[in-house]
């Protein structure tokens, strides 16, 4: 496999959001460099539910993943395995939820954690955490650019494929403080520049970059249900395929379809969604 793909996922961020307060993100949109679409979430629009579907490809109603409490080795073919088979390099810098969907359950702290095992099937490089202790008080997120920097590091040690990262940190923020505040407005626009620098970093490594969100949020911080403000985020695709007219909403079922088309990864017979990216 020659192609290479990053998936930037930040966690329970809403489209209105991504819209007035990513400036680098939207100006590179008005530049060219990137597209821009809406995209909606599964049901329940709960962040490992979102999870198990955004990787499967299949709805929380297929997977079994009912929300953060019921999380467990998934039995349905998922973008990592599929990228395996066809001799693809894996890596997730993660909440380590992600590590017992994809690689093994229950998770395991000091095994865990961190690792770098060439032979596995589903994820070959992982670094996690678990946000212990995680409350209205203390956040226990990681930095972000701690994580992006991460992420890099195993792009350029193991020439990853295929790499994900996820983020909680503004999740965190959005039930701690709602999102009508200027702590919220801030931590998106700190999120923004700490990304910034990074994304043409990894497209001249060679990276195609889609960074988008797992589900909304609304205005008392909350997700899970069928408003939009809880469904809907944006999705920014930075690469060569050309993806359909920017007033289109994508469904998140078709996110792991195109995430393999575009690395030449076959497409399991259980993602149904519409390939998006030509």
């Amino acid at each position: 496999m020659d192609r290479k793909l990053l998936l930037i996922i930040l966690d329970g961020v809403p489209l209105r959001n991504w819209r007035r307060l990513f400036g680098n993100l939207e100006g590179w949109v008005d530049s060219g460099d990137a597209q821009s679409w809406t995209i909606r979430s599964v049901l329940p629009s709960i962040s490992a539910s979102c999870y198990a579907s955004i990787h499967t490809g299949v709805s929380p109603q297929e997977h079994g993943c009912t929300g953060n409490g019921n999380v467990f080795r998934l039995s349905q073919p998922d973008v990592f395995g599929q990228v395996r088979k066809v001799g693809g390099v894996t890596g997730a810098v993660a909440h380590s939820f992600w590590s017992e969907f994809f690689n093994r359950a229950p998770f395991d702290r000091v095994r865990d954690i961190e690792y770098d095992e060439p032979g596995s099937d589903s994820i070959n490089h992982g670094r996690f955490h678990t946000m212990t202790g995680y409350g209205l008080i203390n956040q226990m997120t990681p930095s972000d650019v701690d994580l992006f920097a991460t992420l890099s590091n195993l792009c350029a040690r193991f020439s990853l494929n295929y790499g994900m990262l996820h983020t909680c940190t503004l999740d965190s923020m959005g039930h701690r403080f709602f999102h009508d505040c200027q702590e919220m407005d801030h931590a998106c626009v700190v999120m923004d520049e700490m990304l910034a620098p990074f994304i043409p970093r990894w497209r001249a490594m060679g990276y195609e970059v889609i960074v988008t969100a797992d589900h909304g949020q609304d205005a008392r911080g909350h997700h899970g249900g069928r408003d939009p403000l809880q469904q809907e985020a944006a999705l920014y695709y930075f690469g060569p395929g050309q993806g359909p007219p920017g007033d289109t909403v994508l469904d998140q079922l078709q996110l792991a379809p195109t995430i393999l088309s575009r690395l030449g990864a076959p497409i399991a017979d259980t993602m149904r969604g519409e390939v998006f990216l030509r």
